[in-house]
């Protein structure tokens, strides 16, 4: 895999979704902060069902502090792992309000130190809501990465620097979107759909499957 073809898969995959954006709802940092925090090991749909009605009653920090944890377990009941997440939903309110004033911190070490917070989430929230170059790779993105050979590496974080690395500029603050998407829809774990994927020719895949 040359630059060349980094940069023309990178062209297409911008013409065919020039604003990307995350599939979670959300209307503000905090939002997407506790979506973000609830996704894990969970789908984006389902996170949704849960948060419409969450958010309804509780958008920002000190309201979801009101409602306590077995009040935020009512929400989320649904989604995997929601004991755990409903006690993070909570520690991190509780953090929020009393060292960064119910906001949401642009900083990514005050981000990790948050409950439930790791580096992925951490980086969604920089890209998602302050527009930051930031790359946070999930399974679909580590996977896309090293099918394509776009930018492999045997780890997460290896695959992230990577990308870092052979990004140019231009894709940075998109390119997280574009991979998930791509993975979630068309370079599908168990069955890729090549035969209708918009890079195939450009794809460094060597078991590719015309479907």
């Amino acid at each position: 895999m040359n630059q060349q073809k980094r940069i023309e898969i990178l062209k297409r995959l911008r013409a065919e979704n020039p604003s990307p954006t995350t599939e979670l709802n959300f209307s503000n940092p905090f939002e997407l902060l506790i979506a973000v925090l609830l996704s894990a090991q969970a789908t984006d749909v389902g996170v949704n069902k849960a948060t419409g009605p969450l958010f309804a009653v509780a958008n920002n920090p000190a309201d979801m502090l009101a409602l306590g944890v077995d009040g935020v377990k009512d929400y989320i009941k649904t989604i995997g792992l929601f004991n755990t997440k409903a006690e993070n939903v909570i520690k991190t309110c509780r953090m929020l309000v009393e060292l960064h004033g119910g906001d949401v911190p642009e900083d990514r070490a005050a981000l990790e130190a948050l409950p439930g917070v790791g580096r992925k989430t951490a980086n969604v929230v920089l890209n998602t809501a302050f527009g930051w170059p930031t790359i946070a790779v999930d399974t679909h993105i580590f996977r896309v990465s090293n099918r394509t050979k776009l930018a492999p590496g045997k780890t997460v974080e290896a695959v992230e620097q990577r990308l870092l690395k052979v990004v140019p500029a231009e894709f940075k603050v998109d390119v997280h979107h574009w991979l998930i998407l791509h993975g979630r829809y068309t370079c599908i774990a168990r069955k890729p759909r090549c035969g209708s994927c918009l890079i195939e020719d450009l794809c460094e895949y060597a078991n590719k499957i015309e479907l």
